[in-house]
């Protein structure tokens, strides 16, 4: 099927204000979940958070997610284990909860069945027979997909989550060389317009891949997403799992990296405040240097490697983020994140217009 309309990105739509606002202050607005949490995860990438530092994302109020890098060697046992999301395959999900092993503790293991071909027919069949046998006992995020469809699919079958987005994300290269995927603002619309039309219990939304900037965080709650995931974004956090170095003084500049040093150390904490420059390795998870670590066989990347220079402390991004999005509330008159989320009006924008808002 031909589709003519075109489809936009987050940088193609502005938020447009509520006629009047009863929000007196951004103050009194609460940009939380019901568990306190902001509408966040990291994505389950081993440069952005790991098992044994993922409290430093929850004390900030975002889910984080342990990558699979970490739990390639998982045993049933060591789920039940984990309190708190972490990304499986889908031959370890298949291996683990698909020949119907009993739970010894009830509704505590979330599990993220992380691959990038979110579309699969075997992904939609494995998440039908394991919610069919735990139900709530098992919290399920699927995905990735890049079809409105796919998405209502998963939802009939019981995830619980589903991850919107191919080839958007900055360690991700897949629509640059495939040529799939689907604008991630557009995504997140069609799939809100559609659910608001038809009756049921659908999966929570989770925008997820080319998130740069505040703003297009959201704007992706604006069109409709219950959460947002992000990998670059928070590997440019100093406290991100990533190999971390200091800035290499041979070098004018100093724009070349030097030394791996302990980014949870207060040595580094109190040097970086100071001004110090430090680099991050920051990876896609479908690089061969991944591939390698899973032991897959190895095939084309899909993925990107590069270094990126820390731009904040987590704690530094977190205050700002949640002063920009009480401010979006306020505008919109929304009190609530259960009111902003797919809520507010929005207008496409011009090339023109965008070139004026960036400043």
């Amino acid at each position: 099927m031909k589709n003519q309309t075109p489809k936009f990105d987050f940088d193609d739509i502005l938020i447009q204000p509520a006629v009047q606002s009863a929000v007196n202050s951004r103050k009194t607005v609460s940009v939380v979940d019901e568990n306190n949490m902001l509408p966040l995860f990291t994505a389950p990438m081993d440069t952005v958070t790991d098992i044994a530092h993922r409290n430093i994302f929850s004390d900030n109020h975002i889910y984080p997610m342990a990558p699979r890098t970490q739990t390639k060697h998982f045993t049933i046992e060591d789920c039940h284990k984990i309190n708190g999301w972490f990304a499986l395959s889908l031959d370890q999900v298949e291996r683990f909860f698909s020949n119907g092993s009993d739970f010894q503790d009830s509704g505590n293991i979330r599990i993220c069945i992380d691959i990038a071909n979110g579309n699969m027919k075997r992904l939609l069949n494995t998440v039908e027979k394991i919610k069919t046998r735990y139900q709530d006992q098992l919290i399920v995020m699927v995905g990735n997909v890049a079809n409105p469809g796919t998405f209502f699919e998963l939802s009939a079958v019981g995830a619980d989550f589903v991850r919107v987005g191919v080839g958007n994300g900055s360690g991700c290269s897949t629509s640059v060389h495939t040529g799939i995927g689907y604008p991630l603002a557009s995504l997140i619309h069609d799939i809100h317009q559609t659910k608001n039309g038809q009756p049921g219990k659908f999966a929570k939304v989770v925008a997820d891949g080319g998130i740069k900037k505040y703003a297009d965080i959201i704007k992706a709650l604006a069109l409709g997403a219950d959460y947002v995931m992000c990998g670059g974004l928070f590997n440019k956090a100093l406290e991100s799992a990533g190999n971390t170095y200091s800035a290499n003084k041979k070098f004018d500049g100093y724009t070349v990296p030097g030394d791996q040093v302990d980014q949870y150390s207060d040595e580094v904490a109190t040097a970086f405040k100071m001004g110090s420059v430090f680099y991050k390795k920051f990876r896609g998870m479908s690089t061969k240097e991944v591939q390698a670590h899973l032991g897959n066989e190895l095939r084309s990347s899909e993925g990107v490697t590069r270094m990126i220079q820390v731009e904040y402390t987590l704690t530094g991004w977190v205050e700002n983020f949640i002063d920009y999005l009480s401010s979006a509330m306020s505008y919109t008159d929304s009190k609530e994140l259960s009111s902003f989320i797919g809520k507010p009006d929005w207008n496409l924008i011009t090339q023109n217009s965008l070139n004026r808002f960036n400043k």
